[in-house]
């Protein structure tokens, strides 16, 4: 049925019963089931009369214009001629006269039309340039509804639609073809709130959704177009045969970025961060974000190739940064991500930026930045990341108050066709997950495209939600510039190959309006041929400079690179002051009621405070962010149950188990302290640790931590870290502080929850792209993530969390050594033995240190050494040879770990040193057998295995 927002359909007493507005005379003409309906008309008719039908003016003029009952709102059920309750020549007709009956019944066929359009019409929209049509629905067809030639000239009430409150069918027919059948189909139906599918409704339907042009505007996008399609046409003549991803055939690309950027600066909008991949990037990057044409060329010509050797990436996978003055005066800075060929996970690295720089602004309503992604077609219905992006998008702790999206729809992905590649009509089908509209445009319609960036501009603003503009155009090259499409679509591309291009088009449809001139198109055309030869000019000049990125704004004094001397700071704190932020911690407000079970670790916690326990190691975690509050820098730790921890051992976030509310201790340690905030992520790896390396970002100062629900689960966000975390600096010299933590350790408890798989970060490992730490003790934990921040070295930091160990008796630290002192890198043979009398040494990290350590103590083996690596990259080389110095040359080094032969450290290790360390120590492994799984799903073969290990590194 028609929403009908403004009417009153029905109404009730206090009581639930039913009040009719009508008056007792009226009443009394109609029946029940026509009196809801009747009730809408005549309320309308009552503000205004000529907002309904001449016919319906007549009706009620027989009736007291009164309101004789108190109005309330409510919903009723809508007009229905018959029904098996109400059959034709039931007493519920009688006193109802039969021409009432038919001009309700042909306005309810009229409104049933209406909604259906709203629901259906884009099936009908003109949006494939290529010309392809779909048919046309029965409900779409005035005959379904029982309307004849008769009816076409018969003036209905339009009051509900958008626009004249009278037309006749004919005109109301037309006018909703126009509104969502020409080059823009929208899907808004799906919607939930009757406040948002109003407010859509009324933008679309008073304008029949179309935004023409006068002579500025015109020129404006002819001179757009004409950039960006003479940039495509030049890169091809100059560079024969070179990879550009052209963006030819959806040229209409960058007037809508353009309309965008305009308009965000109008809506006060100070930053926008881009993400997208790599079709069409080199004309972004030239006619929207600035970057000069020189010296995108200059990357063509590649003279300088010394500068890249083993670093760097291709042209179209770069980002870049410029401010944008807008026609009103507003400057809008805009970021374009650095993006590799994976797609669709720049997603949520750009999101994360924005949540940064927001938080940085205290920008509490998200409105001062905005997100705008750029997707293809095949890649938004296909990638997983997709939805979990969008899933993120309402989320408290990764919200950025709406992304517009705009699909690249070039209906193919490499030689694909759509029905290969989905399943559903739309690529942009997962986007209905949202309470957002869907804008499918016709990319050959400049102006349609201007309408939607308009629409989805000020929806994004009003609701502060994503908006989906589905631009369909065509690829008019192939993959890239040295494929050939005609092999596998040969009828899609005869037809594209006999279109004008895009330009080409709108010029043509300007000039027959005389919005612009042929002159206008010519002139337009010359300057861009002659501006960008004149910047190829300038790229063959040898003496330009070659210069590095130094690092700025935010970013200035932090750095990356090779670790330095310096870098080994003193990351204690006063032990007065670790007890004081220890007992802040167990403190919450009146009236506040903990799980009992908290209140006991909250008493535990205030022993440790006093010096009646050891502290485990939630407390030395608890005091790292505590201490780096104080200090003024920033914590945001995002994972799954991050808020608790999921071994129950952070409860960083407290409930009253009373009314449920929630108190995190942190937030209230001192006047003046840094922000923090833990967030439970949804059930998402690749989306969740992008948007936090995102954040990290624009972050420097700040503590950004992902923690995994169990480490195995990294391997679902494999993307993030290879293509991102591990990658970056050498790609494209972008620094980042993220932490991760991932709880590793063999434990009995299966294959998939005992491995982090840190031999795949090892082997990732190189030129001091990251850190990897194995720490075994509280306060190396403490020490190791202060250090992170006080440090200006950044680099991503992979840390082996403990499982077991988190409650592990003999894994316990004192305030003394934390309040002095900091990170140890390698942890010397900790027993009084004497060195000359030591006959192997088991170098180890991890977990397995405390089995080994509780087997040398039972045996009582003073001739085993045990020594720790807590770092094992980058390889703390000084730091072991000094820890091995005191022993004998010659005595063996056996490195033990619990993962199979084929994972853990083992390789990595035995690699680095060629089987021996220092030209010292002879250097074997133990470790289990090799293996396609990280471990047993027996609890019994583990611990039979894991004595076998032992006794192996004892023998």
């Amino acid at each position: 049925m028609l929403d009908k927002p403004d009417a009153v359909s029905s109404h009730f007493d206090d009581n639930g019963h039913y009040e009719s507005q009508l008056p007792e005379e009226l009443v009394n003409e109609i029946s029940s089931e026509s009196l809801s309906f009747v009730e809408d008309l005549y309320t309308s008719y009552l503000k205004s009369p000529g907002s309904v039908s001449q016919e319906w003016q007549d009706f009620f003029a027989r009736f007291p214009h009164k309101v004789t009952r108190k109005q309330r709102p409510g919903f009723g059920p809508s007009f229905k001629r018959h029904t098996m309750f109400n059959p034709p020549g039931s007493q519920k007709t009688e006193g109802l006269d039969r021409q009432t009956m038919k001009i309700a019944d042909r306005q309810e066929r009229l409104d049933q039309l209406i909604r259906n359009y709203r629901v259906r019409g884009h099936i009908l929209a003109s949006l494939d340039p290529l010309g392809k049509k779909r048919a046309t629905p029965a409900e779409l067809m005035p005959e379904f509804y029982d309307f004849s030639e008769r009816d076409y000239d018969r003036i209905f009430s339009t009051s509900t639609f958008g626009g004249p409150s009278q037309r006749t069918l004919r005109e109301m027919i037309q006018w909703l073809k126009n509104t969502y059948c020409r080059s823009i189909g929208a899907q808004f139906m799906h919607i939930d709130s009757l406040r948002v599918r109003k407010w859509l409704q009324d933008r679309m339907e008073s304008t029949a959704n179309f935004l023409k042009f006068e002579r500025p505007e015109a020129l404006r996008i002819l001179r757009r177009l004409t950039d960006a399609v003479v940039f495509e046409e030049f890169i091809q003549k100059k560079y024969v045969g070179l990879k550009s991803f052209s963006l030819e055939g959806a040229e209409s690309l960058i007037p809508l970025l353009d309309l965008a950027v305009e308009k965000a600066g109008e809506q006060g909008v100070d930053e926008i961060v881009f993400g997208m991949a790599h079709r069409g990037r080199l004309n972004v990057l030239t006619n929207i974000m600035g970057k000069k044409p020189r010296e995108i060329f200059r990357e063509y010509e590649d003279s300088v190739p010394e500068m890249s050797v083993g670093r760097g990436d291709v042209k179209y996978h770069l980002g870049y940064s410029s401010d944008w003055m807008t026609e009103s005066g507003h400057n809008v800075h805009l970021t374009l991500c650095f993006n590799p060929s994976h797609l669709e996970f720049v997603n949520p690295v750009a999101m994360g930026r924005m949540r940064a720089k927001q938080d940085r602004w205290h920008n509490i309503d998200r409105t001062k930045g905005m997100v705008l992604l750029i997707h293809g077609d095949a890649a938004f219905a296909g990638e997983g990341v997709v939805q979990e992006s969008l899933n993120l998008s309402e989320l408290k702790g990764y919200r950025t108050g709406g992304t517009i999206h705009v699909v690249v729809n070039n209906q193919i992905g490499f030689t694909t066709d759509p029905a290969q590649s989905r399943s559903s009509t739309y690529a942009t089908d997962v986007a209905k997950m949202l309470q957002i509209p869907i804008f499918h445009v016709n990319g050959e319609d400049p102006e349609a495209v201007a309408q939607v960036v308009k629409l989805a501009m000020d929806f994004r603003k009003e609701f502060h939600r994503d908006v989906v503009i589905d631009m369909y155009c065509y690829r008019r090259r192939g993959h890239n510039e040295g494929d050939e499409p005609s092999f596998t679509q040969p009828l899609m591309y005869d037809i594209i190959n006999q279109r004008p291009s895009v330009r080409d088009s709108f010029l043509q449809r300007m000039l027959e309006r005389k919005s612009v001139t042929q002159e206008d198109g010519d002139r337009l055309q010359e300057e861009s041929i002659t501006h960008l030869e004149s910047e190829l000019a300038a790229a063959r000049v040898d003496n330009y400079p070659h210069t590095v990125e130094l690092p700025a704004g935010i970013w200035a004094g932090y750095r990356g690179g090779e670790e330095l001397p310096a870098d080994q700071i003193d990351t204690g704190v006063p032990e007065e002051s670790l007890v004081n932020l220890l007992l802040k911690q167990t403190e919450f407000p009146d009236g506040f009621t903990p799980h009992k079970k908290i209140q006991r670790l909250l008493r535990i916690r205030r022993e440790m405070a006093e010096g009646e326990r050891k502290l485990d190691w939630g407390a030395a975690e608890s005091l790292a962010f505590a201490s780096l509050l104080t200090e003024g820098y920033r914590i945001r730790v995002s994972g799954q149950d991050a808020q608790r921890g999921t071994f129950s051992h952070r409860h960083a976030v407290l409930h009253d188990v009373k009314t449920g509310k929630k108190y995190t201790p942190l937030k209230h340690l001192v006047a003046g302290q840094g922000p923090v905030e833990f967030v439970n992520s949804p059930l998402s790896e690749a989306g969740v640790l992008g948007f936090d390396y995102g954040y990290s970002l624009d972050c420097p100062d700040g503590l950004i931590i992902w923690e995994a629900q169990f480490g195995d689960f990294c391997n679902a966000a494999q993307v993030i870290i290879d293509q991102f975390i591990v990658s970056a600096e050498d790609k494209w010299q972008r620094y980042s502080g993220i932490v991760m933590l991932l709880p590793h350790g063999f434990e009995g408890q299966g294959p998939e929850h005992s491995s982090a798989r840190y031999e795949r970060f090892l082997q990732m490992a190189a030129e001091n792209n990251i850190q990897i730490a194995v720490p075994t003790t509280p306060d190396q934990f403490f020490h190791l993530l202060r250090r992170q921040m006080i440090r200006k070295w950044r680099k991503p930091l992979i840390v082996m969390t403990p499982k077991s160990l988190l409650r592990h008796h003999d894994a316990v630290s004192s305030f003394s050594s934390m309040s002095s002192g900091s990170f140890f890198k390698v942890i010397a043979n900790t027993t009084d033995i004497d060195p000359q009398k030591v006959t192997r040494i088991l170098l180890c990290t991890g977990k397995i240190y405390y089995d080994l350590n509780e087997h040398r103590k039972q045996a009582e083996r003073d001739d085993i050494a045990i020594i720790r690596m807590e770092q094992l990259y980058p390889i703390p080389k000084a730091e072991l040879e000094a820890a091995l110095a005191p022993y004998p040359e010659g005595t063996p080094v056996y490195w033990v770990q619990e993962e199979p032969e084929n994972m853990g450290a083992w390789q990595f290790i035995y690699c680095r040193f060629k089987g021996n360390l220092f030209g010292r120590h002879p250097l074997e492994g133990v470790y289990r057998q090799a293996s396609a799984s990280p471990a047993t799903g027996s609890s019994r073969s583990h611990q039979f295995e894991q004595e076998m290990l032992i006794s192996e590194s004892f023998r």
